[in-house]
């Protein structure tokens, strides 16, 4: 019987400008990963057509937004396109001490503040547009936002894609098949970190008393 070493889960940060494809590519590494979780944030934005609470997001008014702030409830947070965004601190570190990993969908100001607190936890990736051209397109066809707010995103792309020095992995995302096995190898390499695997030395232990 192959024994199994205990390992501590970790934290896979996606980031990219909006219409790059960190959610398609979320929504695929969750399909094919059973021990990856999502990790669901709270916003202070409306609920979209299609979107779920406690799914999608926990939706929050302002008010109790700013009191999980001042009990220190967030891993991070921040404000994007005027609406606030926080990742609840418990239900993360509950999955990474039981051995499972969680996938976050937020932006570089989020990624720095997680990096602060929980760097080696963290394991982060920026996801590239092929081309502006691209990105743009990919926004276009979307429809979920008027042309105003397109190009409000595209505007605020350029700004977004220089933080991607800062991330310990970089994906252009050309193809969604490939970008997902990109990532997938990346998770699977940092799965094996011996920091990582926290049951290793009692398992080598065994090892050299001929278990």
């Amino acid at each position: 019987m192959t024994q199994e070493i205990s390992r501590r889960g970790l934290m896979l940060v996606l980031s990219s400008p909006s219409g790059a494809g960190k959610t398609s590519i979320s929504r695929e590494l969750l399909r094919q990963d059973q021990n990856l979780v999502m990790s669901i944030s709270a916003t202070t934005r409306p609920m979209r057509p299609g979107e779920i609470e406690g799914q999608d997001y926990y939706f929050v008014p302002p008010d109790a937004f700013d009191g999980m702030i001042t009990r220190g409830e967030f891993l991070e947070h921040a404000t994007v396109f005027n609406h606030r965004y926080g990742t609840p601190r418990a239900p993360v570190e509950s999955a990474l001490a039981s051995g499972r990993d969680v996938l976050f969908d937020i932006d570089w100001q989020g990624t720095q503040q997680i990096g602060e607190t929980a760097r080696a936890d963290l394991v982060s990736v920026f996801i590239l547009p092929p081309s502006t051209k691209e990105l743009e397109r990919r926004l276009t066809t979307r429809a979920q936002d008027p042309p105003a707010v397109v190009a409000q995103r595209m505007a605020k792309a350029s700004d977004e894609m220089s933080h991607y020095f800062e991330y310990d992995y970089i994906v252009i995302n050309h193809d969604l098949a490939r970008s997902v096995a990109q990532v997938r190898a990346i998770l699977t390499a940092e799965r094996l970190r011996r920091i990582r695997q926290i049951g290793l030395s009692e398992f080598v232990g065994k090892l050299r008393d001929g278990h």
